[in-house]
């Protein structure tokens, strides 16, 4: 997966508790997605290293990682 300037130099870099290979596992396996009106997707995952909800962030094309933090306001979706 590729990754932004902006992901390599300032997330990795400002929360060094995340890494690549987590933010890829939850764009692979997302709890959750919603697609932004400017083409860019989110994602949520359960991380149980930290035990909190993350949220990553992919470009518009859909394979470059842009941002990543815990999201402490989301909430899964309920089963239905």
């Amino acid at each position: 997966m590729k990754t932004s300037r902006h992901f390599e130099h300032d997330v990795l870099v400002q929360r060094p508790y995340l890494s690549r290979e987590m933010c890829e596992a939850i764009v692979d396996n997302p709890i959750h997605r919603e697609h932004q009106e400017n083409g860019r997707i989110k994602f949520w995952g359960f991380v149980e290293k930290l035990g909190k909800y993350v949220r990553v962030v992919v470009l518009e094309d859909g394979e470059t990682l842009h941002t990543a933090f815990p999201d402490r306001n989301f909430k899964p979706p309920s089963p239905h």
